[in-house]
């Protein structure tokens, strides 16, 4: 077992690193044991804890926020577009993919559009907090499976074809650990697609309330991630024609009292809420048709495993 070729979808023991081929059904079935040191995964309502100890902390994230996402993520031109560009950089840069492992997934929210969108052999959604998993499996098919672990250490290997960090390494102090991470659980010749929030000059409040350790700066990403051992495939901004409605937003001065903190991404009437939908999903369609921004709230980047 542990000459295996790492070419071959294996789970890994995160004690003794062992690794077991993955022939068929769940990367992480309930109750594994490994087979060379007898470690036994816990588990709690159904779903693999292999961080247990960071489980629902306030570790890079409030658990308690999860409520408020829940709720407000559907409507929200944010997230709606954002689902919109993610899941179209996929079908143009991998159709293939039949392995989608999503990392940070939250309440699900994408992982649910990433569901729609085609016929999958093995859909997974990780997250450390399992507060945000009990949402997801309200949004998910049963067949999706969820985890609980610590992205900076996936228990698996050449796992999954596709892979995604939607707006997380962000939140992680060691964010190359995470993508090194991403890297041993995709397969060569698949890829991965990772969003971030942009720009330094934006950090704001915002960014204090949501426990973020950076905004990146223009090609600091593709530069983490060749270095993780991935080619950058396509780069650019999103939000790139609300930019400076965002900026203004971010950097008036307001004060800081727990109303305004929970408000101060969803602060937004329907009227204005369509509006800003209708903008970005114009964005979306002329960056999946070829344009690349090059200034945006967020960066996206689509990379493949080499």
């Amino acid at each position: 077992m542990h000459g295996m070729s790492s070419s071959l979808p294996s789970r890994r023991c995160l004690v003794c690193n062992a690794v077991e081929r993955i022939d068929e059904g769940r990367v992480w079935p309930t109750g594994w044991q490994c087979p060379a040191c007898g470690h036994v995964v816990p588990q709690a309502a159904g779903i693999p804890l292999f961080a247990p100890e960071l489980a629902d902390s306030v570790n890079g994230f409030d658990p308690k926020d999860f409520a408020y996402l829940a709720e407000h993520e559907p409507g929200h031109f944010w997230f709606v577009a954002r689902n919109l560009l993610l899941v179209g950089l996929a079908d143009k840069f991998f159709p293939q993919a039949r392995r989608f492992l999503e990392i940070g997934c939250g309440t699900g929210f994408a992982l649910s559009a990433f569901a729609r969108s085609r016929r999958w052999e093995r859909l997974v959604g990780s997250e450390l907090h399992p507060a945000g998993l009990a949402y997801a499996r309200q949004r998910l098919p049963s067949e999706v499976e969820f985890v609980q672990m610590d992205a900076r250490d996936i228990p698996a290997v050449a796992a999954f074809d596709l892979t995604g960090a939607f707006d997380v390494i962000e939140h992680i102090a060691d964010d190359e650990a995470v993508l090194r991470a991403l890297r041993a659980a995709t397969q060569t010749g698949g890829g991965t697609i990772i969003a971030v929030p942009q720009h330094p000059w934006l950090w704001s409040r915002a960014d204090e309330i949501a426990h973020h350790e950076r905004r990146y700066r223009r090609g600091e990403l593709e530069a983490k991630l060749q270095r993780a051992g991935f080619d950058v495939l396509f780069s650019s901004s999103f939000t790139s024609l609300l930019l400076p409605l965002m900026a203004a937003s971010r950097l008036a001065p307001r004060s800081s009292s727990a109303d305004d903190e929970d408000a101060y991404e969803f602060g937004l009437g329907s009227l204005a809420n369509g509006a800003l939908l209708a903008v970005l999903r114009a964005e979306v369609r002329l960056t999946l048709a070829g344009v690349r921004w090059p200034a945006g709230g967020s960066r996206v980047v689509v990379a493949r495993a080499v």
